[in-house]
């Protein structure tokens, strides 16, 4: 078992699905500042 290698693809895996998590975060906040300004109005 490689260290290097295991590390490598966690970092992958995990980097991954950090921007994903992120962007979808993004989204979420947008979406309800939205609905808040909407709901406001």
């Amino acid at each position: 078992m490689q260290m290097m290698d295991g590390m490598n693809g966690m970092g992958w895996m995990m980097g991954g699905m950090g921007l994903v998590g992120l962007l979808v975060l993004a989204l979420l906040v947008l979406g309800v500042a939205a609905l808040v300004k909407y709901l406001m109005s």
